[in-house]
């Protein structure tokens, strides 16, 4: 019985029987991701292959896609009804929580193994790589922790940044782009037309100038003192995390812990590009955007992905009602759709050629062939409106 027909039902004694989530005792395997490294030792170690080292790159782009397919897309929804009672079971929480500690025990693990073992370079770099996974996956661990109300989530959420060093994110994800979203002036939205080489060091600066301005901005309002500065906070975090790994193990560890914190923040910018790509919101007669609905976003129902990303995929969901939790996102008819999850997706995203002969018509047609409502790159909308001009 599909989640969506009823919400109850009858047993044979006549009885209601509530709605159940099935994938209720499913959502921990999202813990799998923050343990990769471990993962790869093991199976290095089994095996004798040094190529396990590399299991983050592979889990995200082979074995997850694979999954994908074998297990297709799901469309349900849980009841409306059933929401608060979602919401209010404090065992969805624990198990992003239990995402950390895993998390921070694979970051020293991995430091350890730099530090203290003798393996090939290509095997330290593909344990970077599988380390820059889990900091990347981290940051969709905080993107879910830190939308809540609750200070503890909140706190959790900086947490989970410092690993890749991105804590600015915290305030330009929740102040600037959802604000913004789906509009030119959002760096974190790409552009109909711009590849993913050109969005990532637009979206970097960008994103960063803007939480600075966004923050500075809060600051300037009532009486405040350094300790209280979001961003500062953040990156102090970061600082203390690194210092304190390197104090432990030395400087040998510290080239590493750079490389996976940028494979880490690279993976957030390189799902920013495929989550909003070529959509625009309309301006209405007072000049202000039309309020973000299920439309702006691109979505992937794929039921793998999204049980190892606390359904990240229903992007669409998120941006309209950005304050649900993961358990209780929902699937919109009128969202449109990536041909794939994220795993494949992002591996597409890398060939710009490949992306835009993929998806450029998917935009066409989500605005029935009207080009000119796109959000489309400054330096190609001549280009664009003479191609797809209606005739």
């Amino acid at each position: 019985m599909s989640t969506t027909e009823v919400t109850t039902g009858e047993n044979a004694a006549g009885a209601e029987r509530p709605w159940r989530d099935r994938k209720r005792y499913l959502w921990p395997l999202a813990t799998v991701m923050p343990a990769m490294p471990f993962l790869g030792a093991g199976l290095a170690a089994a095996t004798g292959w040094a190529g396990w080292w590399w299991v983050g790159p592979m889990i995200l782009f082979v074995v997850l896609p694979g999954l994908d397919i074998v297990f297709g897309a799901t469309d349900d929804n849980p009841p409306e009804s059933e929401r608060e009672r979602l919401e209010a079971d404090r065992y969805y929480r624990w198990v992003t929580y239990l995402f950390l500690p895993i998390q921070y025990a694979s970051l020293v693990f991995s430091c350890w193994v730099w530090a203290t073992w003798d393996l090939p370079w290509h095997a330290d770099l593909g344990l970077a790589l599988t380390m820059g996974v889990v900091s990347g996956v981290a940051i969709n661990t905080a993107h879910e922790l830190g939308h809540k109300r609750e200070d503890v989530e909140r706190w959790l959420s900086k947490i989970a940044l410092a690993s890749s060093a991105y804590g600015h994110f915290y305030v330009e994800h929740n102040r600037g782009h959802h604000v913004r979203v789906a509009t030119p002036e959002d760096p974190a939205s790409s552009r109909l037309g711009e590849g993913f080489w050109t969005f990532l060091p637009r979206t970097v600066w960008g994103s960063l100038r803007s939480s600075w301005h966004l923050e500075t901005k809060r600051r300037s309002k009532g009486r405040h003192t350094p300790f209280d500065h979001e961003i500062l906070i953040a990156w102090a975090m970061t600082v203390v995390l690194f210092v304190t790994l390197v104090a432990v193990f030395g400087w040998v560890v510290l080239p590493w812990l750079v490389l996976q914190a940028v494979v880490g923040f690279s993976l957030l910018e390189v799902v920013n590009y495929l989550e909003h790509y070529g959509l625009k919101r309309a301006k209405r007669e007072d000049g202000r955007y039309e309020r973000t609905d299920p439309r702006h976003s691109w979505n992937a129902d794929h039921t793998v992905s999204n049980l190892l990303l606390y359904q990240l995929q229903r992007h669409s969901d998120h941006h309209a009602n950005p304050l649900r939790r993961y358990q209780t996102l929902r699937h919109f008819e009128e969202s449109p759709q990536l041909p794939s999850g994220y795993g494949s997706m992002i591996v597409v995203a890398l060939f710009p050629p490949l992306w835009r002969a993929m998806m450029d018509r998917k935009v066409l047609a989500h605005y029935d062939g009207d080009v000119t409502l796109a959000n489309i790159h400054p330096r190609k909308r001549e280009r664009y409106i003479t191609r797809y001009a209606r005739t």
